[in-house]
């Protein structure tokens, strides 16, 4: 407890250096986040030992040379009392110097405390202390003191001498002079150059304030019941409620959670003996202290103690450091306790953090073993036995075998083996390559542009910079959060969708006021989309069911048709699939609307480039090899992302689109035959022009009458264009009369506004980052400026033109939370992004639309 005096109060009254009472004129912004927290602790009438805080301008003034009336802080305390200065910055993952106990420590302090408390704890305090000075204020190196050995007097002597000779000069005996210096070092030690750096890589400003916390020291050594440690009442690694902490007898500080085998538990445990056992009364008290602390403080709290002569006395309380996992179960149950509100638990959890929990990860503790980096393309972690093909990756599955897929880059023909690997390796991309976004979209983590490391397709290897080799077989282990490669396997944390993140996303479903769906291809992406609550599917990219390989060769077979006849007549052996994979889509979302997206990528894709391959389809199409040849030599494109693909093979092969069409129709009929409502959503890709949409339209209406007439059942659906051309954006005027939405694909117009390819740009994005080119990759947040001019272009223009058009982003951006709140703002009406994402983009859009509250 704190009682003024009568001469408290010309320190009381200044706003600089000022006395921890419950009315101190301290705040987070002035003097930073323990100092307050000690104020609220003192305002708890916990024991906290009398406490001087320093604000960010005295601390400034210190920096520049200017030190305050040090004699107006040292006359607040008892005078034999030691003092601690610890660090007390806006955040407290900001950090700061470290904390410098036993100030005032010298020669006649050490006889006085030699006789009260014993020789050996005095000579440990005194000792710690020249140690600690020596280092943090005179900046002198720590291996200067590795030749002292022992312990007492004689271990003290030789540490003065070591400080003595190094410094040559006396070590400073006056209490005041020592408190100057460290505060003094402390202080241009937070406004040096690597400490701003550190600082910036941790989020926080450059010129971020630090303040300063004076305190009485309780000892924690010496006769009696003596000791310090910490407690909390959670688990920080599941948030689960338990008793955690340690306590170290004759100690200071936080010397408890040093590897030490005197350390006690804090409740009784098997392994060895336990603070419950030895000092049941204070353990009582600390368990009383934290409660308190958690409803006072709305927040799980470790509580740090000393306890002197058996009397518990609370030196600060710090918020628990937790784990992703823990983070959710925290604030839910704060939530569920009534100690905060449903919406402060929403937004206690970081929207990225809850990638962790959906995906395996590396054990932190875990050794890792880095062999080469990438960029981290999709998220989690995985190990297994190196494959360079697909079909490698396909035999290690029906093996049981789990597999590392490594490509060059991957194509679509490269589908079927991510689905079968556990995660995969590409030398080439970027963010929004054909990798990432299949890695993403079905969970699979993925490191791209890898080209730290050399790729060896031909002799199957893997080579570092090191010179060490990887062959095909060999264990490694990707890392798809972070884009490091890894040697061997590396222990692993299950991905954790308890309860309690169940209703956190249930929270932010009723919260949020813009929908998020998912990109959805496959029936297993469905499912994984409605597990995660998703308000439908945004966007199904129909090529991906194509290349099954018995559909793959039909498919070749239409390419090398000569007729339009001939195209349809293989084309209804594909038929049948195609409705089957609405249907399994349509029933799996139970009424929630289906987009789908009509047929995109260029025909060539579909055709084998190896010679082998060639010479494979030449005998299953009965044709001479070199008819083959010269059929894919013709269909090869300068640059086919621009060329015969989209709505312009829509138009120009109209069979596929026809087919398609006919697919969704009958699958609608044949889906809602159990009651379930369809709302299906046909899209139609890479539009540029009205007329486009015109006839695209019409040839889809056709079909659909063709339909109810067969069957004599109606159906609706709402047909619409995927903006994924600067042309589309700025003619959207003229599009959307024909649409019933317009879903804008960031992936493409980004690529598109930029000119730049999202599957090279990798090779030296970071480069234009760390230069100041772009903020970010552009492919990896939206670029507001630019692409997000031509979204709302887009979206107006559209709306002028028919109000009631559906406006949405379909592209990876829409998983972004920047991106959501640029979305948000602009008045879409939803989000789609992959299913592993979705939950993220629900947080998001959860915290946004609080945050609009709160203002």
């Amino acid at each position: 407890m704190l009682h003024l005096k009568p001469e408290d109060a010309a320190v009381q009254n200044n706003p600089n250096t000022t006395l921890v009472t419950q009315d101190a004129p301290i705040a987070n912004n002035t003097h930073g986040g323990r100092a307050k927290c000690l104020q609220r602790l003192v305002r708890m009438d916990l024991p906290v030992p009398r406490t001087v805080a320093l604000s960010f301008e005295t601390i400034e003034k210190i920096a520049n040379g200017e030190m305050p009336d040090v004699d107006l802080v040292v006359d607040q305390f008892p005078k034999e009392a030691l003092l601690c200065v610890r660090p007390s910055s806006e955040d407290p993952d900001w950090g700061g110097p470290g904390a410098v106990l036993n100030i005032g420590m010298n020669d006649k302090r050490f006889e006085k405390y030699s006789r009260t408390m014993g020789e050996d704890a005095a000579a440990a305090l005194y000792t710690r202390f020249i140690q600690s000075y020596a280092i943090n204020v005179a900046r002198l190196d720590p291996d200067m003191f590795d030749d002292v050995e022992g312990e007492g007097r004689a271990a003290l002597a030789e540490t003065i001498a070591a400080y003595e000779h190094e410094t040559e000069e006396k070590f400073p005996q006056s209490r005041r002079t020592q408190l100057a210096a460290v505060l003094r070092s402390m202080a241009r030690a937070w406004s040096g150059t690597s400490a701003r750096l550190l600082r910036q890589a941790k989020g926080a400003p450059t010129d971020a304030g630090l303040g300063l916390v004076v305190q009485q020291m309780i000892f924690g050594l010496g006769a009696g019941q003596c000791g310090s440690g910490v407690l909390q009442l959670v688990d920080s690694g599941t948030g689960a409620e338990q008793v955690t902490g340690r306590y170290l007898s004759q100690s200071q500080g936080r010397d408890a959670l040093d590897d030490d085998n005197d350390a006690l538990y804090l409740t009784r445990d098997p392994r060895g003996p336990s603070l419950e056992e030895k000092l049941p009364e204070a353990f009582e008290t600390l368990k009383t202290y934290a409660s308190l602390m958690r409803t006072r403080l709305r927040e799980e709290m470790q509580v740090e103690f000393a306890i002197d002569d058996g009397v518990v006395h609370i030196l600060d309380g710090v918020r628990v450091a937790r784990s992703s996992r823990g983070a959710v179960r925290i604030a839910v149950t704060l939530a569920q306790d009534g100690v905060i509100s449903r919406e402060e638990a929403l937004m206690r959890v970081p929207p990225r953090l809850l990638t962790e929990l959906l995906h395996r990860q590396i054990d932190p503790s875990a050794r890792r073993d880095i062999v080469g980096r990438g960029i981290a393309a999709s998220p989690g972690a995985a190990t297994g036995r190196l494959v360079f093909d697909s079909a490698g990756a396909q035999a290690s599955a029906a093996r049981g075998e789990p597999c590392i897929l490594v490509r060059r880059e991957t194509t679509s023909e490269d589908v079927r083996g991510m689905h079968a690997a556990s995660a995969v390796l590409t030398e080439r991309g970027g963010i929004t390559s054909h990798a990432a976004v299949i890695g993403r979209g079905i969970g699979l983590p993925c490191v791209v542009g890898a080209s730290s490391l050399i790729f060896n397709q031909r002799d199957k290897t893997i080579t570092t910079r090191e010179g060490r080799v990887f062959h095909a077989g060999d264990q490694m282990t990707v890392d798809g959060s972070t884009g490091q490669i890894l040697a061997g396997a590396a222990a692993m944390q299950e991905a954790a969708l308890d309860d309690y993140f169940q209703q956190l996303m249930a929270w932010a479903t009723d919260t949020a006021d813009i929908k998020v769906r998912a990109n959805a291809d496959t029936p297993a992406d469905a499912q994984t989309a409605r597990n995660f609550n998703a308000e439908g599917i945004g966007l199904c990219r129909t090529e991906h069911m194509f290349f099954d390989s018995w559909r793959l060769t039909v498919m070749r077979e239409m390419i090398f048709a000569d007729t339009s006849d001939g195209r349809r007549a293989v084309l209804e052996r594909l038929l049948p699939m195609q409705r089957d994979d609405f249907t399994q889509l349509f029933r799996i979302m139970q009424g929630q609307p289906v987009c789908i997206r009509l047929f995109d990528p260029p025909l060539h894709e579909f055709l084998p480039m190896d010679a082998s391959g060639q010479r494979e389809l030449a005998e299953a199409l009965g044709l001479p090899r070199s008819d083959v040849t010269r059929r894919i030599e013709a269909m090869r494109e300068y640059n086919p992302m621009l060329g015969l693909r989209g709505v312009r093979l829509g138009i120009t092969v109209p069979e596929i689109y026809e087919m398609q069409a006919r697919a969704i129709f009958e699958a609608i009929l044949d889906a809602s035959d159990d009651g379930a409502p369809v709302m299906a959503e046909i899209m139609i890709p890479l539009v540029s022009a009205r007329r486009e949409v015109e006839l695209v339209k019409n040839a889809i209406d056709a079909v659909a009458q063709a339909v109810r007439q067969e069957r004599d059942v109606p159906f609706e659906y709402r047909l619409g264009v995927m903006v994924e051309t600067p042309r589309a954006c700025l003619r959207a005027a003229e599009i959307a009369p024909y649409c019933a939405f317009l879903s804008f694909g960031t992936n493409d117009l980004t690529q598109m506004t930029y000119g730049l390819s999202r599957d090279d740009a990798g090779r030296f994005m970071s480069d234009y980052v760390q230069q100041g080119v772009f903020d970010e990759d552009p492919f990896h947040t939206l670029d507001i400026d630019g692409v997000g001019e031509l979204l709302t272009l887009g979206a107006q223009r559209g709306r002028q033109a028919k109000p009631d058009i559906t406006v949405s982003v379909c592209g990876e951006h829409g998983g972004n939370p920047e991106s959501i709140a640029f979305c948000r703002a602009a008045g879409f009406d939803y989000v789609s992004c992959s299913p592993f994402r979705v939950p993220v983009a629900r947080l998001a859009a959860a915290q946004l639309a609080i945050s609009d509250k709160i203002r």
